[in-house]
């Protein structure tokens, strides 16, 4: 079960929340869609981002 009332996600925990691929996660951090913060190996994609990301998606017409 996934933990969503953390300040940041795991990337698997971001795609469960997305909704998204790895592929796609990893195209959207390469065009500055998504920002990440690294601590050693690990990446998290922190929750306010993931939310103002999610907010300046488009909406279908």
């Amino acid at each position: 079960m996934t933990n969503t009332s953390t300040g940041a996600f795991t990337v698997k925990e971001f795609l469960d929340w997305a909704r998204i691929s790895r592929t796609k996660f990893y195209e959207l951090v390469s065009t500055g869609d998504i920002p990440i913060c690294k601590i050693g190996k690990k990446t998290l994609v922190r929750r306010s981002d993931a939310e103002t990301w999610l907010n300046n998606l488009n909406t279908a017409a």
